[in-house]
């Protein structure tokens, strides 16, 4: 007699997450990463001269203010009537008072400490977001956009199949160029979710006051969800353009807003960030009853995350301090002064940029005739300069480069040099 359970066993093996198979090539940074370190290994002489404008990470050394309260938070550790172990996983809540008050009520902002959710990175909350939606929701997304949005929609299966083009059935596409300062159209058909990311990554662009106001309007009106990704709002120059979706009236009804310490206070390798999730922020069950959103990521929050440590959230409290936000001032004019140096070189070369002037990323129209994954081989085989394929970004990004302003001022003046010997 055959052993049911031992058959029962094999022919029930585990499945897997189809929808990851509908995942087009490699996630864009891996993919530059490889072709680098390919070139590096063919050409080992040339691999010293490489100057990575490409991924949008800091290369200057942590403010001072934030070292000194991560030392102390760790002599902390050391001592039992001081040490920390799990902290609330919401955050601690010298950390969410003092967002509240320089991010939002210095702004004339109404939030509240318990609507902000410190995590380790907006990225992940961008992509953990998508677990309190539901999966019939249709989402629009910015053209070119942060890959991320895509990629964790076609991860959470809402999206139908990739097409040639790399672009995904089931997504609305909201075409970003020149002709629109990229700054998208209201869509002519109703939506539910929407990415929007100002200061924009990758075009550098700003959205202004009126602009967002179309879109808060259009959200209202047609019960959608906007998902604000502030992440560059530090880098915002002109003083007209608003640094938090929020600063426009009836958002609390409509968006929820990432942000994150990465590129203002150069916590890229400590991770900290925040999600603003207001109370009277609405979706609709399949019944058709109205239920906040705020319990749910709550809910989520604290099942699936243990919270910052206490360390870096010090750290991160430290950058709000007199000293801190002189520092983290110091920081943003470095990197701007960089941007301005690779405008004025890559103007002089003869082409087309945009962005720069209120964001820490160049858009840069490529040579006529040639792909943006061409202009990158070019770059990094001809000038030893790594940049970032517009392609990589949706289609509309086709024909485009980014160039990241994120470097020291020696490399960013050697990379203007190159540059003008095109």
């Amino acid at each position: 007699m055959k052993n049911s359970s031992a058959f029962s066993l094999q022919s029930s093996a585990f499945s897997l997450n189809s929808n990851y198979l509908k995942l087009k090539a490699g996630y864009l940074f891996p993919e530059i990463a490889r072709r680098v370190k390919e070139f590096s290994e063919l050409h080992p002489d040339k691999a010293a001269r490489l100057i990575r404008c490409g991924i949008g990470d800091v290369t200057e050394p942590l403010p001072a203010s934030v070292r000194e309260a991560m030392h102390k938070a760790v002599d902390e550790m050391g001592c039992r009537e001081s040490f920390h172990g799990y902290g609330p996983e919401q955050g601690y809540d010298f950390l969410r008072q003092a967002i509240v008050e320089n991010d939002y009520r210095a702004r004339g902002i109404t939030i509240e400490a318990d609507e902000i959710f410190v995590s380790d990175g907006s990225k992940c909350d961008g992509g953990n977001i998508l677990d309190i939606l539901g999966s019939d929701n249709r989402m629009a997304v910015m053209d070119p956009v942060y890959p991320v949005y895509v990629d964790t929609n076609v991860m959470a299966g809402h999206t139908g199949p990739a097409r040639e083009d790399g672009s995904y059935e089931g997504l609305l596409y909201l075409t970003c160029n020149p002709e629109n300062d990229f700054v998208p159209a209201l869509p002519q058909e109703k939506v539910s979710v929407i990415y929007l990311c100002y200061p924009n990554n990758p075009t550098g662009a700003v959205a202004s006051r009126e602009a967002l106001t179309a879109w808060v309007e259009y959200a209202r009106a047609n019960r959608a969800l906007i998902l604000f990704d502030a992440a560059y709002e530090a880098y915002i120059q002109d003083p007209e353009i608003p640094h938090s979706i929020y600063e426009i009236p009836g958002a609390r009804e409509c968006a929820i807003e990432f942000r994150s310490f990465s590129k203002s206070g150069g916590f890229t390798g400590v991770r900290c960030a925040f999600t603003v999730v207001p109370k009277e922020l609405m979706a609709t069950t399949s019944q058709g009853d109205q239920r906040p959103l705020h319990p749910l990521w709550h809910r989520r929050f604290t099942t699936k995350f243990n919270g910052v440590s206490y360390i870096t959230q010090r750290g991160a409290a430290a950058l709000y301090s007199e000293q801190g936000k002189v520092e983290v001032q110091a920081l943003i004019q470095h990197y701007m002064g960089n941007a301005a140096i690779l405008r004025e070189a890559v103007t002089a070369a003869g082409l087309t940029v945009y962005g720069g002037f209120n964001a820490p990323y160049l858009w840069i129209k490529g040579p006529a005739g040639e792909s943006s994954w061409q202009t990158f081989d070019r770059m990094l085989h001809d000038k030893q300069i790594v940049v970032t394929p517009g392609s990589g970004f949706g289609r509309a990004g086709e024909g485009f480069f980014r160039m990241s302003s994120f470097n020291s001022r020696e490399k960013i003046l050697d990379a203007a040099k190159r540059l003008l010997k095109s």
